[in-house]
């Protein structure tokens, strides 16, 4: 897997002493506040689980899991709630995690949808922010890393459900990729020949 990455951004120690950084600024701000953390799935588990472990606050844990992408290298634009019930977050303060801020548009349906449950505020964290304009006003309380308009896998971001499990962070190759969307052109194309 690592074969198929163009270069490696952030490698799993410069990771983990970033997470370190933010898990005292997140503590800083939740001392005397009931924390709810809402982890989008399934790209921030690692994250999610790393971040957690640092910081020493009674916090509750909830999980919501959103697909944006379905199966591209880029937001669809149909955020679609794969849970029928929103977690319980009535007057809590919410930090919501996430693995990367991209158009904003997931985080913004998931930022509506938590307040109009009652939070009694909604903070975002993410492990990435691509610096590039975004469809939807998002703003993110907590970043992890800036990194370019590339597309990437790794700590928990995936294409195609592959790649979660490198323990670093880096740019897919363009070969990779195509190889990928290739796949789904001819899945895509024996599952209509059967269907005919």
């Amino acid at each position: 897997m690592l074969g198929d990455l163009q270069r490696v951004l952030f490698h799993e120690s410069t990771i983990l002493c970033r997470l370190d950084e933010m898990a005292h600024e997140i503590t800083r701000d939740f001392t005397d506040r009931e924390l709810t953390v809402v982890a989008v799935l399934n790209g921030s588990f690692m994250f999610l689980s790393d971040l957690l472990r640092r910081i020493p606050l009674p916090l509750r844990v909830d999980c919501v899991s959103v697909s944006s992408y379905h199966g591209g290298t880029t937001s669809s634009g149909v955020i679609t709630f794969d849970q029928l019930s929103t977690p319980d977050v009535a007057g809590r303060h919410v930090l919501v995690l996430d693995d990367i801020l991209d158009s904003g548009q997931t985080l913004h349906a998931i930022r509506e949808k938590l307040a109009a449950a009652g939070a009694r505020s909604v903070r975002i964290c993410v492990l990435l922010r691509k610096t590039r304009p975004r469809v939807r006003d998002v703003t993110a309380d907590y970043v992890g890393f800036d990194i370019g308009d590339e597309f990437v896998v790794g700590y928990g971001l995936d294409f195609q459900e592959k790649y979660r499990n490198l323990p670093c962070i880096g740019v897919l190759s363009e070969a990779a990729i195509s190889a990928g969307l290739a796949d789904i052109a001819a899945n895509a194309a024996s599952s209509e020949a059967l269907r005919a």
